[in-house]
């Protein structure tokens, strides 16, 4: 994938984010697992601080307040938009909902936080034309971003509806997979997989899963163990390469891919 333009095109995922109860655990864990380093995020947002890559801006660690104890650990994408007051409208008129904002946060840009109809976290980001990677950038960039839900039926006309999408089956796929791609001119932009009510996890129901690429999938899961998190399922291999999913301490999901040819 390449640089949108500037602005960005509304619908390409422009940043991923965590928020952690630990942020110091956070930035060992991923920063020896990516090979990350740190520097200071917007102080409008409390403690939080942007991963870097190569000098590459990769993604976003911030700290809930202390007196939160019980939210969900979860990797959030950001989604560009180029007004996203209208964007919040429309997703409130498609059944979503609009949870934080939209408001400006000092040199990023004007945020929102929703979630989609079945209930999916998702940001809106109406700013300039940073993004997480670039994407096939290097190692430890975020890769992609494919939504977890139930089904892709309704779910897929929300996203078409709210962000331009056109939503359509995926070739590299088996036709009995409920899976479609998010396109944006005919680019790929995400995906959605629908899994099954049984399948999704108790503690988070529908959610966006990031991929982030690394040279080796199997390294890497040792490394996520040895650092106190946890493979939560095998190397598979797929048309879009050799996978995994794995959780942090804390809990948050994530996956590691190394694509086709790297």
């Amino acid at each position: 994938m390449t640089e949108a333009a500037n602005p960005p095109t509304s619908g390409t995922h422009r940043w991923v984010s965590l928020m952690v109860h630990d942020l110091t655990v956070a930035q060992r864990f991923y920063g020896e697992l990516f090979g990350w380093e740190f520097d200071a995020g917007p102080a409008q947002l409390g403690p939080y601080v942007r991963a870097l890559r190569d000098g590459h801006p990769v993604a976003g660690l911030g700290e809930f307040a202390s007196e939160v104890r019980q939210r969900v650990v979860a990797w959030l994408p950001y989604i560009a938009t180029r007004d996203v007051d209208a964007t919040a409208a429309t997703i409130r008129e498609c059944g979503g909902t609009v949870a934080v904002g939209p408001m400006e946060v000092d040199q990023v840009g004007r945020l929102a936080i929703a979630s989609d109809v079945n209930g999916a976290a998702f940001g809106l980001w109406q700013g300039g034309p940073r993004r997480s990677g670039p994407y096939s950038g290097p190692s430890g960039a975020p890769e992609w971003n494919e939504l977890i839900t139930a089904d892709t039926s309704v779910v897929s006309k929300f996203y078409t509806h709210v962000l331009g999408y056109e939503a359509t089956p995926e070739p590299a796929q088996p036709a009995e997979l409920d899976y479609l791609t998010l396109r944006l001119d005919d680019r790929p932009v995400a995906s959605v997989r629908g899994v099954g009510a049984r399948a999704l996890p108790q503690d988070r129901g529908p959610h966006w899963l990031t991929y982030f690429s690394v040279p080796d999938v199997d390294e890497a899961l040792r490394t996520v163990e040895g650092l106190g998190g946890k493979a939560l399922t095998d190397p598979e291999v797929s048309p879009f390469g050799r996978w995994a999913k794995a959780a942090d301490p804390e809990g948050g999901i994530f996956a590691v891919v190394r694509p086709p040819g790297r």
